[in-house]
């Protein structure tokens, strides 16, 4: 369906984590630095890699949640280093220290400035920013302040794709779903958003401008973005991905 066929959008909403941040996956390199492991020890690399890393594919059949799989990655590095950890705060905590900057994807500062500048609305759509991503590193990204909406689901006890998260998220914005376009890593949460009215567009990893264009054309933004492959150890196809 082309983008001429859904409504003008007033609101880009976005989910926060592998959306605006890199993933944890792309940025092993980084994290294999900082906590001091040798580089190749995080061998596990998600939707890069699905077919190596089993445990994703299970969480992808709905067999586990998003938040098991990164509390049962979370506490695999903490063994590595002879620690308990048992909630994603402890990771990324000690793995990106006070680099919070460094993981935010290149392509996100420039598309808060055309959706701000535009006059539309945007706003946050995640099920666990501050349980995941902590507060105080939050508050250390200068350009949340731009977010009109952050929605949280740390605070709440229903997380996307729960249709009460997108209403939620929805009445703070003011806005009726058929004027927002939302964007979200996770199949399971952009037909979720789907079921609401929202104009949800499935971004995939590997390729985030693709979803971030189609944004930018649902909220006639005439802008193309490009996308700044992050550098990581090659793949198994001996590529950089």
């Amino acid at each position: 369906m082309s983008n001429l066929a859904y409504q003008e959008a007033e609101a880009l909403i976005l989910d926060f984590g592998s959306v605006i941040t890199l993933t944890m996956f792309e940025t092993h390199h980084l994290s294999e630095k900082e906590l001091g492991l040798p580089q190749g020890t995080l061998t596990w690399m998600g939707p890069f890699d699905p077919e190596r890393d089993k445990l994703w594919t299970s969480m992808q059949r709905d067999e586990i949640s998003e938040r098991e799989y990164w509390i049962t990655r979370s506490k695999e590095v903490g063994n590595l280093l002879g620690e308990d950890w048992n909630h994603m705060f402890d990771f990324i905590s000690r793995a990106r220290g006070n680099n919070v900057e460094k993981i935010i994807r290149p392509e996100i500062i420039q598309m808060i400035k055309l959706v701000k500048s535009s006059g539309k609305k945007i706003a946050i759509l995640s099920n666990e920013l501050d349980l995941f991503f902590g507060k105080e590193n939050r508050e250390r990204l200068d350009f949340m302040k731009e977010f009109d909406v952050i929605w949280d689901g740390t605070y709440y006890d229903f997380l996307k794709p729960d249709a009460r998260a997108y209403q939620s998220c929805l009445e703070k914005l003011g806005l009726e779903a058929e004027k927002c376009v939302f964007v979200d890593d996770q199949n399971r949460n952009v037909q979720g958003a789907k079921e609401v009215g929202l104009q949800a567009i499935h971004l995939d990893v590997r390729e985030p401008q693709v979803a971030f264009n189609k944004a930018l054309e649902r909220l006639r933004i005439n802008v193309q973005l490009k996308h700044v492959k992050p550098k990581i150890r090659p793949n198994h196809q001996g590529e950089e991905t």
